[in-house]
């Protein structure tokens, strides 16, 4: 058994180890990637025959077990089953790196499975997943342009970080995964605090230094270890059939592409001269059964056609210029008894956005490998079929609504309040109610808007904008807020997010090799200026958040206790919160803040009132009674010289008998008896825990209340 091994610094202080020849032999190609502790076994699978499916079926999974780092699956079944979230969003990231290198027309089912079967809780497995996924397919046969490498890049204190580890990414205010060749890059997804477009390409340049160095490493890789590649040949192209297409479409396609028409008529129209083209030449018995080439000729034709109106004429689909943003509208307050909502138009793209707002108990339990937390705002992205006007399945969300929820929740989440500052676990809602193009940034435009409606303390408006590129031989076209036919026959489609000072979310895809920094310069340039241009129109509608929330929200109220506090307010086996939540009709979380060494309580219930009235209750269990307010109390203990009374749990005071009634009473059992609510006014607090109470300081002499 043959055994290999290879290490790399590919940045300051950051090793990666490469073995191959150990592990899953009988894979096309396998290597097991080693940074830390932390361990990635990536292999890949190509099948040798070519599928009739009109597509690459490429297939990535990133796993991570939890046994990798000593953990057991939350839950009840104790074994991993469907991919969670972030195993999801690291598979598209893998997946959208090496896609664009595989041949033209190359169709062989191909599989990618990266494993994390070792985690030492620093070095994250989705970015060695990526080297190694190139690297399995590099030594391979499977026919493969690349190497290309994936590196994650952090900034702290204003120096950036290759590969940052989970305590270093605590202070990073960048989170960007990037993927690219020795020669470009052609990846990239993040977030980050609204950092300028200079900053953003300074960091996609320090990404790039060590993506090349990691890209030279498994060049000598396959230098050493990789096995001869498999032939592959396109299926050739019937001449005379493309020359006919040619000679019935050519003309046709390029008069509808320069009318500048909708997607609903553009469509039609298409799908007209194209069925007439396939019934004309599938009548010729020699071409009959040609239906599919045909179609395929036609695809290209009118990818042919648009992208050279745009390179010569700097002209689009609908009329547009290379800068320009489509037609904007948009609403608020639409949806009656949701907590916000908006309905944001650009084009033939629409999102309906929904917010709810919702108490500790709605947050989402996140448990993963590197993970544990209570999520306290998330976004949901939903692409029904109708929105292209097609009919389907309604199933759970795809990897592609996962992805793009998670760019447009990225996006605003960067400019949400803390917390402590607006104390709801918070919901948006994204459903696309009609498509053509951009609807993950509808969602950032929207979302921001809902949010803003329901009350929601955003610190900024967000909004989004899809950039694409046609690249020529002689020249290069960036296009502004690009539609569905410009996202389908472009070179790149550039995603950013932010608000008026800064990115704040970044996803990019490039379809050919690669983009040069300069024209990524002037891309993040021009998004900048369309970026602007959406968050005005947005403006017109709502500018600021709504200064008060729905009636139909919960209400709540956050407060502090010292630590040493804590169990008074739970009490013993939790009576006394238990209590509370019953008798007020709220619900009470208590945590403690280790870092800062206080407790921190949130109160929520559907009336304010009894949020307040809880307040009043646990500031009187820790002492923090006022004299002079009202409570209500219950008649613990009857006494010859008066009552004692419970205001609040596990604090009595006494009612003396002269502060009953205005009148004189004889015998405190004949006004009052254990167990009776009454209110009761604190006189005052004696000694420091002592509590004189009034009953007749809240009743006319006559026995009504003041």
């Amino acid at each position: 058994m043959k055994e290999e091994f290879k290490s790399v610094e590919f940045a300051p202080g950051k090793t990666l180890s490469v073995e191959t020849g150990r592990i899953a032999k009988q894979a096309d190609g396998a290597v097991m990637v080693r940074m830390g502790d932390t361990m990635v076994l990536c292999t890949a699978v190509s099948s040798k025959e070519q599928s009739d499916k009109p597509f690459f079926p490429l297939t990535v999974d990133l796993r991570e077990s939890f046994s990798a780092g000593g953990k057991f699956p939350g839950g009840f079944i104790k074994r991993e089953g469907r991919p969670n979230d972030k195993e999801v969003l690291s598979s598209r990231l893998i997946d959208r790196s090496l896609r664009p290198l595989f041949p033209d027309g190359y169709r062989c089912d191909t599989q990618i499975i990266c494993k994390v079967y070792s985690s030492d809780g620093e070095h994250n497995g989705d970015v060695l997943g990526g080297v190694g996924a190139s690297a399995a397919l590099h030594i391979s046969d499977v026919p493969f342009a690349g190497p290309i490498a994936e590196v994650r890049v952090g900034r702290v204190d204003g120096e950036f970080i290759i590969n940052p580890t989970i305590s270093e990414m605590e202070n990073s205010d960048i989170d960007m995964i990037i993927g690219g060749t020795e020669e470009s890059v052609i990846m990239m997804e993040g977030e980050m605090e609204e950092i300028s477009e200079s900053e953003m390409l300074d960091a996609i340049k320090a990404a790039h230094k060590s993506i090349k160095k990691l890209c030279a490493f498994q060049e000598e890789l396959r230098e050493e270890f990789g096995k001869e590649k498999r032939n592959f040949e396109p299926e050739p192209v019937d001449e005379d059939l493309k020359a006919k297409v040619h000679e019935l479409a050519d003309d046709k396609i390029a008069e509808l592409v320069n009318v500048g028409l909708g997607k609903e008529e553009y469509s039609a129209r298409l799908d007209d001269i194209k069925d007439g083209v396939v019934e004309e030449l599938t009548a010729i018995e020699e071409y009959a059964e040609e239906s599919g080439a045909i179609k395929d000729v036609l695809s290209k034709i009118e990818k042919e056609q648009l992208r050279s109106m745009i390179l010569e004429k700097k002209r689009r689909i609908d009329s547009r210029s290379p800068e320009d943003v489509r037609d904007i509208w948009s609403q608020t307050d639409y949806l009656a008894r949701t907590h916000g909502s908006s309905i944001f138009t650009r084009g033939e793209t629409q999102a309906l956005v929904s917010v709810t707002l919702g108490t500790q108990k709605d947050a989402q339990a996140i448990d993963t490998l590197l993970t544990e937390e209570d999520k306290k705002f998330y976004l949901h992205y939903n692409f029904p079929n109708f929105s292209v006007g097609e009919a389907g399945y309604m199933r759970g969300p795809g990897r592609r609504e996962k992805g793009h929820g998670h760019l447009a929740e990225s996006a605003i989440s960067q400019l949400m309040p803390s917390f402590e500052e607006f104390g709801y676990v918070i919901r948006v809602i994204s459903d696309i109610t009609e498509s053509n193009g951009s609807s993950s940034m509808a969602s950032v435009c929207g979302g921001s808007m809902a949010l803003m409606d329901a009350g929601v303390p955003l610190k900024k408006p967000v909004a989004g904008i899809a950039m694409g590129m046609i690249v020529g031989d002689e020249n290069e076209v960036i296009l502004s807020d690009i539609r569905g036919e410009e996202d389908f026959m472009g070179d790149m489609d550039f995603k950013t997010a932010g608000s008026k000072d800064g990115i704040t979310a970044c996803q990019m895809d490039m379809k050919v090799s690669g983009i040069s920094f300069e024209k990524l310069e002037e891309a993040l340039e021009q998004a900048r200026q369309g970026r602007l241009h959406i968050l005005d129109k947005m403006s017109e509608t709502i500018s600021e958040p709504s200064e008060n929330i729905s009636e139909y929200a919960p209400q709540f109220i956050n407060m502090e206790i010292d630590t040493d506090e804590i169990g008074s307010v739970i009490g013993p086996g939790g009576k006394v919160i238990q209590t509370l939540q019953k008798e007020t009709n709220t619900e009470i979380w208590v945590e403690e803040d280790e870092e800062r060494d206080v407790g921190k309580i949130s109160i929520t219930g559907d009336e304010l009132a009894n949020v307040k009235e809880a307040k009043k209750r646990i500031e009187g269990i820790v002492g923090h009674l006022e004299e002079g307010a009202t409570y209500q109390g219950t008649v613990q203990a009857i006494k010859d010289y008066g009552a004692f009374v419970e205001i609040v749990p596990g604090r009595d005071g006494l009612l003396h008998v002269s502060e009953i009634n205005h009148s004189h009473v004889d015998n405190v059992s004949d006004v009052l008896s254990v167990g009776d609510e009454l209110e009761v006014k604190l006189l005052k607090i004696e000694h420091g825990d002592k509590l004189r109470l009034s009953r007749k300081a809240l009743i006319s002499k006559d026995g009504e209340e003041d």
